[in-house]
């Protein structure tokens, strides 16, 4: 077996006020945006849009654009799983990158049980990790700032 690559991406695939959590077949209780390691020889957004379209069918055409947003965190990876990496390996880094859709949509599930739209501080609360939190912190500030500057042009304050 091929050790993983300690660099992975996280695909927060959301719409103006939701975002899209899978329910993790390892572990029911866990809550997480797309996510999977990048394979060798592989760019990020590269492994982003193989991960988006293995984990939940969707494919970039039809107009969807991923876009990578340039931050990217550092975690310790779990001893549990450390087996999958070259030994002494102990932190990954996460890159994030954003799928905005036009409304919520049911997707392709192939490696989740389920999969829950929820508002997006209700989605920073069920997501599992610390990172995907952080990364909905990040989207809420982003569209928030997003609808400011529309209010702005609009006339309005």
């Amino acid at each position: 077996m091929a050790h993983k690559h300690p660099e992975s991406v996280l695909i927060l695939i959301h719409t103006e006020d939701q975002v899209l959590l899978l329910q993790r077949q390892d572990n029911p209780d866990f809550w997480q945006s797309v996510t999977g390691s990048l394979e060798v020889g592989e760019t990020r957004y590269q492994a982003a849009e193989r991960e988006l379209e293995e984990e939940t069918g969707l494919r970039l055409n039809n107009g969807l654009q991923l876009v990578e947003t340039g931050h990217r965190v550092r975690f310790e990876i779990y001893p549990r799983w450390r087996h999958r990496y070259r030994p002494g390996v102990t932190h990954n880094w996460e890159y994030e990158f954003y799928l905005r859709l036009s409304s919520p949509q049911q997707v392709c599930l192939t490696e989740h049980l389920s999969q829950r739209w929820l508002p997006l501080a209700e989605a920073r609360e069920q997501a599992s990790s610390w990172t995907n939190k952080l990364a909905i912190d990040r989207l809420i500030q982003e569209l928030q700032q997003e609808k400011n500057k529309g209010d702005e042009t609009d006339g309005r304050s």
